[in-house]
């Protein structure tokens, strides 16, 4: 795959001599195997000389083959410890020699670092995160064509939420309608805990669906995503019930005018921050600053929250090819929140909002 060719390409330009890569996002990013192998080992290892090896557990191999891996696949046994299986695969020089290994360091844990070292007592392990995040953050044709089908499920999935709102409807019954209906339209699972509130709730932004039931003048925030051939979609429409008081419509037209000025924003060259920093100041001009209390987005892909952070401070420019979330909200305590979240893609000239769902204050009668 190309995206092996150039982690091997970045490992010769740093003198790096290996990498062991081990989330199941990037795995699956320089192999085409995507697996969740729980408390079991799963990685790859990647040299700037010799071929890659997969390491999996044994009950995986007919999908890593299934999924098109070709390479050499080294497979343990739940009675097997995969650590001597990989010392007895790896070269003598490499435990020999001082060398520099690239892993992910916010991902693989203390004792799996331990474990690598003691195989490799004069490594150094040095951090592949960046040169994976520079990779994986311009999409492909063959990506962004995934994300726009998990981004009009995500779309679908409002859909039927907003359908099946009515009085004395739990959040959690809109959560089952959702989740039911877009797993029969070929989701593979969701992103992310769904999440359906109501009323009060609303107000969370974090919050935690339950048994709450909606009430007339309630707003219903829906939050939710899904995984489509392992590519993630994230969208976020606020919606209310029956009717709404005049502070609740101002809440609503400041996020969604704060939505659009970060949107105006998003063009190759734009500083990062300032897609933060153009909603932030709607916000704050309405009064509501310290009812904003997150980043405006996030980077999309592989995983529902990756490069990179669309925060104030973030100094980096935009380049076509990014795909992020643009989400305000404004979350007032006993009155309730708004927020609304698109998928945005950056053109060559601007942007495309990949998830459709109309943001006009709708009210369901």
């Amino acid at each position: 795959m190309k995206q092996l060719t150039e982690l091997q390409n970045w490992l010769k330009e740093q003198r790096i001599e290996g990498a062991f890569i081990t989330s199941t996002a990037n795995v699956y990013y320089l192999t085409g195997f995507r697996c969740f192998p729980h408390e079991r080992l799963l990685g790859v290892f990647v040299f700037a000389e010799q071929d890659p090896i997969l390491v999996c557990p044994g009950m995986e191999v007919h999908q890593a083959r299934t999924a098109g891996w070709e390479g050499e696949i080294l497979p343990f046994s739940d009675t097997d410890h995969p650590w001597d299986l990989i010392a007895q695969r790896l070269p003598e020089s490499f435990r020999d020699a001082t060398l520099s290994i690239a892993v992910e360091k916010e991902h693989l844990s203390y004792a799996r670092g331990m474990q690598l070292l003691a195989l490799f007592p004069n490594a150094t392990l040095v951090s592949a995160e960046h040169q994976l995040n520079e990779m994986r953050v311009l999409k492909t044709p063959e990506e962004l064509a995934i994300l726009r089908k998990a981004a009009a499920l995500a779309d679908y999935g409002v859909e039927v939420g907003v359908q099946t709102i009515a009085k004395g409807v739990s959040e959690l019954e809109l959560v089952a309608a959702v989740e039911q209906a877009v797993k029969k339209r070929g989701a593979s699972e969701m992103s992310f805990a769904t999440t359906i509130l109501t009323g009060a709730n609303s107000a969370l932004p974090h919050g935690k669906p339950g048994l709450n039931e909606i009430q007339p003048g309630d707003f219903v925030l829906f939050d939710l995503g899904v995984v489509v051939d392992g590519y993630c979609s994230d969208i976020t429409r606020t919606v209310a019930y029956q009717h709404v008081s005049d502070k609740q419509r101002e809440i609503y037209e400041t996020v969604r005018a704060a939505q659009q000025a970060s949107l105006d924003a998003s063009k190759p060259g734009s500083r990062i921050g300032d897609i933060d920093l153009a909603a932030r100041r709607v916000i704050e001009n309405a009064g509501y600053g310290d009812y904003f209390p997150h980043r405006i987005g996030h980077g999309l892909g592989l995983d529902v929250h990756e490069h990179p952070s669309l925060n104030a401070t973030n100094q980096e420019a935009l380049k076509a090819g990014m795909v992020y979330t643009i989400e305000p909200g404004i979350y007032v305590p006993e009155v309730g929140g708004v927020r609304i979240e698109d998928d945005v893609y950056i053109t060559e000239n601007g942007h495309e909002c990949l998830t459709k769902f109309t943001k006009e204050l709708t009210i369901i009668k």
